[in-house]
């Protein structure tokens, strides 16, 4: 898996009402460019193991009436 410096062109600052548990920046930031990267008919997950976010899922699905050729 690629190794994304995080991206400080276009900041962002937020503030919680408590601490992040789970995720670091980076890793929101990776989230977000993944979904940003996602076609229409895609999922998104996260995997967690071990107590820890391990790998993001990516399944992408192409409509196949989108297609010429393709009868509906």
């Amino acid at each position: 898996m690629e190794q994304d410096a995080p991206n400080t062109e276009h900041s962002v600052c937020l503030e919680f009402n408590r601490p992040l548990r789970m995720l670091t920046a980076w890793q929101i930031q990776k989230i977000d460019r993944t979904l940003e990267e996602a076609g229409p008919f895609a999922e998104v997950r996260l995997i967690k193991r071990d107590g820890k976010l391990r790998f993001i899922e990516k399944l992408e699905s192409e409509n196949l009436a989108d297609y010429p050729g393709i009868q509906r």
